[in-house]
């Protein structure tokens, strides 16, 4: 009878090697997703903010010249006399 326990716990230590062994897998495979996700993230975070630079340049450009076109405007709309011929 005590071989058949000393099988019995062999058995239910192996069955316990297993399962730690699978729950390892599983927990390796998280965290290399979990790394996987912030590695994208940091990624997209810096295209991001270079591509929101490169808009916020070209749109105070455009701020820029429509300023400008309207001090125009308002010129030639104030002054015709300076555009006729």
């Amino acid at each position: 009878m005590a071989r058949a326990g000393g099988i019995s716990n062999a058995v239910n230590v192996g069955i316990a090697v297993q399962a730690d062994w699978e729950n390892r897998e599983f927990i390796s495979h998280i965290s290399l997703n979990i790394r996987r996700l912030f590695d994208f993230l940091l990624q997209f975070e810096a295209t991001t903010k270079t591509k929101l630079a490169s808009l916020n340049e070209k749109l105070d450009s455009l701020e820029r010249r429509l300023e400008l076109l309207e001090v125009q405007v308002g010129t030639a709309t104030a002054n015709p006399s300076l555009f006729n011929t």
